[in-house]
């Protein structure tokens, strides 16, 4: 198959082109910086011209509330518009688990309205509903940060190495259409303060973390329930320890 991949040059796109094209597949992975712009519509149709599933994994450069909105109801908009117009078999989007439970958040708000408008597209479709990333476990605690203190809530998380989401995305995008979510975590549950307070210690970092059930995350205070699924997810295979002796430090 022909398989584009919007946001195809990030973390996730380039570990999900790599497996897809191990398996065969012709994959476009396209981004501004290929020549694909899915806000002012510059190459959509050429790329998307004669392909059979869109994997959408693009991010907004801004996370204000505004910015973000607008990111994601243009950029689903053009491409939903340019789908239909290449005659598209399925369209697969990643997203987060939790998204529907947060919407103090900009960002949450932002990929509700991104969900909403792939669902009303009328093009076969897949969601990957994701817990956190590993990888951005350095980025929660900056954000938590004052001084040499970093506030985080004790609420559980479940994070997934860029890994095991990249092979849960590359699966569904050779499956058939769901027309729903896939949810998909890591093995371990564990408490944000806590985890973040063991990256710390193995990167030889001295901010002490501090559980703060008024901590915000992204903008949203978090409950016990708010990032995790219960709902049978996708377990994926790597553990933190594993994922830390492997990618940590790249």
């Amino acid at each position: 198959m022909k398989i584009v991949i919007i946001g195809g040059t990030g973390l996730i796109g380039s570990k999900t082109a790599e497996r897809l094209r191990r398996q065969g597949h012709e994959v476009i992975a396209a981004a501004p910086n290929t020549g694909v712009n899915t806000i002012t519509g510059e190459g959509l149709a050429e790329t998307l011209a004669g392909a059979s599933v869109v994997i959408d994994l693009a991010n907004s450069p801004s996370f204000e509330d505004k910015a973000v909105l607008d990111f994601f109801e243009i950029s689903g908009r053009n491409l939903m518009a340019a789908e239909k117009a290449a005659n598209v078999k399925h369209h697969i989007a990643l997203s987060i688990i939790g998204v529907d439970r947060l919407p103090e958040s900009g960002y949450m708000r932002a990929k509700v309205a991104q969900e909403k408008i792939i669902r009303g597209a009328g093009i076969p479709y897949t969601i990957v509903h994701s817990t956190q990333f590993m990888e951005f476990l350095g980025g929660i605690a900056q954000s938590g940060t004052i001084g040499n203190t970093v506030r985080l809530s004790p609420a559980y998380v479940q994070p997934i190495a860029s890994d095991d989401v990249a092979d849960n995305v590359a699966a569904a995008a050779t499956a058939a259409p769901i027309n729903g979510v896939i949810e998909i975590s890591g093995p371990e549950r564990v408490r944000l303060n806590e985890l973040v307070a063991r990256y710390l210690k193995a990167m030889g970092d001295g901010r002490e973390v501090e559980a703060d059930t008024e901590a915000r995350y992204f903008g949203a205070r978090l409950e016990d329930g708010s990032l995790v699924s219960d709902n049978n997810p996708r377990l994926g295979h790597i553990t933190f320890e594993q994922w830390f002796a492997t990618s940590a430090r790249r």
